[in-house]
C-alpha cells in the first residue's frame, strides 16, 4: 500500500496567527489568558493551549474584570465586542483577517441600505459573528431550498456574503440560486471562500482520482475539514474524517492500495505524521507527496504582542 499526501494541507495563515496570539499573550502577560470559544476547531490545539494556561470560555461574564481575553479565529459579533468593552477586558482579536474582510463588507453594504443574505451553516461561530455585525437586515441561507423560501423587504436592495470555509461547489450552487431569484443582488467584491479552503479542496480533487481511500485529519466541528471529506466522497472515493490516528479503523484498508491523506486548516501536521506512522504498521510501504500550491501568506499580529513592530503594518482590508 501507498500513502498519497495532498498539498497543501493543514494549518493556514489565519490559524497560525490565532495560535501565536494566544501563545504570545501567555508569554507576555502570564497565565491565565481567557479565550472566547475554541481558538480554532481542533482538540489537540485547544488541549495544548489549555495546558499552557489558556482558559476557554463561551461567555465573557466568566472572565474576571481587567483580565485578558482573546477572540477566536472565527470572529465575534458587535455585541460581544461591546460587552468586552463594558466589562473592562483587555482584548486581543485573533479573528482571521479573511473573516474580518467579510465583516467589513457587511458594514459597508448595510450603510448603503442593503439587506444582506449570508450563505453559511446555522450555528457555526463564524456565521454567528458575521450575522452579528448588524442588528437587523441579515438573513441566513444554507441550501437552495432556503433561498426559495426566503422573504425579504426589498429584492432590489440585496447583497450576499458567504462563510469562508464552505465547499466551493456548494457555495456556488446556493449563490447561483440567489442570483436566479434576485437578479439585482449585489455580489461581494471578491469571492469570500478563503484561499486556504479553496487550495485544500482543489488538492483533494487532484488527489482523489489517484486513491481508493481518503482520510481527512480534522475535528468533527471543523467546517473546512468536513468539506474536504465531502469533496472526496462526491468524487466517488470512500472518505473518512478522523480527529487523530486513534480513530482509524483497520477494516477501512481492506482491498485498498492507495490511501490519500489530507488535513483541515486547523489540524496540526503532527497529527498527520502520527496517522502515517500508524498506517506504516498496517502495511503501507511508501509515502508520496503530490505537487500543489505553495502557500506563503502571513498575517500581522495585533499591536501590543510584538505584531506590527516586528511584522510590518497591518494588511488593509482591500488588499486581502
Amino acid at each position: 500500500m501507498e500513502v498519497i499526501l495532498a498539498q497543501p494541507r493543514g494549518f493556514c495563515a489565519g490559524v497560525d496567527r490565532a495560535i501565536e496570539i494566544v501563545e504570545r499573550a501567555l508569554a507576555q502577560f502570564g497565565a491565565p489568558i481567557y479565550v472566547r470559544h475554541e481558538i480554532v476547531h481542533n482538540k489537540y490545539v485547544v488541549d495544548d493551549l489549555r495546558a499552557k494556561g489558556a482558559i476557554f470560555i463561551e461567555e465573557l461574564q466568566d472572565v474576571p474584570p481587567g483580565n485578558t481575553v482573546v477572540f477566536s479565529a472565527h470572529g465575534v459579533s458587535q455585541l460581544v465586542r461591546a460587552q468586552a468593552h463594558e466589562l473592562g477586558l483587555v482584548v486581543f482579536d485573533a479573528t482571521c483577517p479573511l473573516v474580518t474582510k467579510v465583516h467589513v463588507e457587511v458594514a459597508k453594504m448595510r450603510r448603503e441600505g442593503r439587506e444582506i443574505i449570508m450563505v453559511g451553516h446555522h450555528g457555526h461561530p463564524e456565521v454567528e459573528g458575521t450575522m452579528g455585525q448588524s442588528e437587523q437586515g441579515m438573513y441566513l441561507v444554507e441550501t437552495v431550498g432556503d433561498v426559495e423560501r426566503l422573504v425579504v423587504a426589498d429584492e432590489h436592495r440585496l447583497a450576499y456574503v458567504t462563510q469562508t470555509t464552505l465547499s466551493v461547489d456548494d457555495a456556488k450552487e446556493v449563490t447561483e440560486a440567489l442570483k436566479r431569484r434576485f437578479p439585482d443582488i449585489m455580489e461581494p467584491k471578491r469571492n469570500d471562500i478563503c484561499y486556504a479552503t479553496q487550495n485544500r479542496q482543489d488538492a483533494v480533487k487532484f488527489m482523489a482520482p489517484q486513491c481508493d481511500l481518503i482520510l481527512i485529519v480534522g475535528s468533527p466541528t471543523s467546517s473546512n475539514s468536513n468539506r474536504l471529506r465531502e469533496v472526496g466522497a462526491k468524487l466517488g472515493v470512500e472518505a473518512y474524517l478522523i480527529e487523530s490516528a486513534s480513530e482509524f479503523r483497520p477494516e477501512w484498508l481492506a482491498g485498498k492500495k492507495r490511501i490519500g491523506v489530507s488535513a483541515g486548516a486547523s489540524a496540526p501536521e503532527i497529527l498527520v505524521e502520527e496517522l502515517i506512522e500508524l498506517l506504516k504498521t498496517r502495511g503501507v510501504a511508501s509515502v508520496r507527496k503530490l505537487p500543489g500550491v505553495e502557500e506563503h501568506v502571513q498575517f500581522p499580529l495585533p499591536v501590543g504582542l510584538g505584531g506590527n513592530e516586528e511584522r510590518g503594518s497591518s494588511i488593509s482590508h482591500d488588499s486581502i
